[in-house]
């Protein structure tokens, strides 16, 4: 993997890589934060998934994270949100699809097939490559999110079950396979077999389950000003399916908070602790 640029941050570093992705068939970015701890031993890492149109940079240089994670001596792993440069019409046609919008699955319809491979990339390539050649604990690995991110951190957490100890998300795409967003993603990359969008529904996954995965809880915080949380989000469902099945969900709603990065600067300490707690 090459290093694209290194900046000092709270005592650690602020990296961004490039590197030659086989499941993807394109060069993919990343970026990295290693808190000061780094430097005497491997340690713990969360890997977190941002939404629609983001990119590598986005949460490093929005969340306001890296002060936090470098007092409680936490890494931090950002991929890009989809492939880019690729000969695939169509792919810049909309923001919410394509470019921009990988939605952390395996697509299997023409003509995405052979590029949008997010999740394989996610648990098969990039996250050996940098527990490889970083100082990170394999064991000690959260994963979170925001909105599609947030879907991402969810469905991953459950299909993946045993390779993350923590898991949360900011007002995340609860039930996919239900809303516009998702509805238009999952028809495009999996088709119209609706069985199969349910493999990639948190809500419908957590269904599935016999008992609770996450038995140190899981972490969701939600603004009730957020202009997509009726249409699109649909927490109560995720909500309902918790307590179906016994999974401990602490779901915040907070008034006066919308979608955007102001939103998740001002609970981002919360999510490093709650991770922190059940990685420590």
């Amino acid at each position: 993997m090459e290093l694209i640029s290194s900046h000092g941050c709270f005592g650690g570093e602020q990296r961004f890589y490039r590197h030659d992705s086989r499941e993807i068939g394109l060069p993919m970015k990343f970026s990295v934060f290693l808190p000061p701890q780094a430097r005497k031993g491997p340690v713990p890492a969360l890997l977190y998934l941002a939404g629609l149109t983001c990119t590598e940079e986005t949460f490093m240089v929005k969340a306001g994270a890296q002060r936090k994670a470098a007092e409680l001596g936490l890494a931090l792993i950002a991929p890009d949100t989809s492939p880019r440069g690729t000969d695939v019409p169509g792919q810049e046609a909309s923001w919410d699809f394509g470019t921009g919008a990988g939605f952390y699955l395996d697509a299997t319809e023409a003509p995405w097939a052979p590029h949008w491979r997010m999740e394989s990339y996610l648990i098969a390539e990039l996250l050996p490559l940098v527990q490889r050649e970083l100082p990170l604990l394999p064991d000690r690995l959260g994963i979170f999110g925001h909105s599609m991110g947030g879907h991402g951190a969810l469905t991953l957490a459950l299909r993946h079950h045993g390779l993350f100890r923590s898991v949360s998300a900011f007002a995340p795409i609860c039930a996919p396979s239900r809303c516009p967003w998702g509805e238009k993603a999952f028809a495009g990359y999996l088709g119209q077999d609706r069985a199969i969008w349910l493999m990639h529904d948190a809500s419908a996954l957590m269904q599935l389950q016999k008992s609770a995965p996450y038995p140190a809880g899981l972490l969701i915080d939600q603004g009730l000003d957020d202009k997509f949380l009726a249409e699109q989000l649909l927490p109560e469902s995720f909500e309902a399916a918790c307590r179906a099945v016994g999974q401990p969900l602490t779901l915040r709603r907070h008034p006066g908070y919308d979608h955007g990065y102001y939103f998740i600067q001002s609970f981002m300490a919360d999510h490093l602790a709650h991770h922190h707690a059940q990685l420590a």
